[in-house]
């Protein structure tokens, strides 16, 4: 079992790519070279954002409902208190930009000094309905 404290600090995405589980297709999740972070404190909770780099510039008079909804599956956000399991660590999400995200999100996960590996939990990709295996690289700060 990793040692829970070892966990605790920021940490930067340096990738995120996505499994397809029917054609094992491997693609970035959004995009390369994500902007984003997780964040695991030592009271248990934690916190996740992850935004596409390339995300449109700002746009006077706002967005089409179209242009938000592409908004929405560029990005992921979310709140938990966490524990961990074995290899796992469980977030139990409090709140997410997709409400389909509540309950318990259990990843596999490998720490290796300032290196983090969230990875083989399979998934729907909310942009897209298929089944997928994500993988997520982050670097401590």
């Amino acid at each position: 079992m990793a040692d829970a404290s070892a966990l605790i600090g920021s940490w930067r995405m340096e990738a995120w790519t996505r499994s397809s589980v029917e054609t094992g297709e491997v693609t970035d999740a959004l995009g390369p070279a994500p902007i984003g972070y997780i964040a695991y404190h030592a009271d248990g909770r934690m916190m996740a954002t992850v935004l596409r780099r390339d995300r449109p510039a700002p746009k006077p008079g706002g967005w089409t409902q179209a242009e938000k909804a592409a908004l929405f599956d560029d990005m992921l956000a979310y709140v938990a208190s966490y524990h961990l399991e074995e290899d796992r660590v469980v977030h139990h999400v409090d709140g997410s930009w997709n409400p389909n995200w509540g309950g318990d999100l259990s990843r596999p996960f490998t720490l290796e000094g300032d290196r983090l590996v969230i990875s083989g939990a399979p998934g729907v990709d909310p942009a897209t309905g298929e089944t997928v295996v994500y993988r997520m690289e982050f670097t401590k700060v």
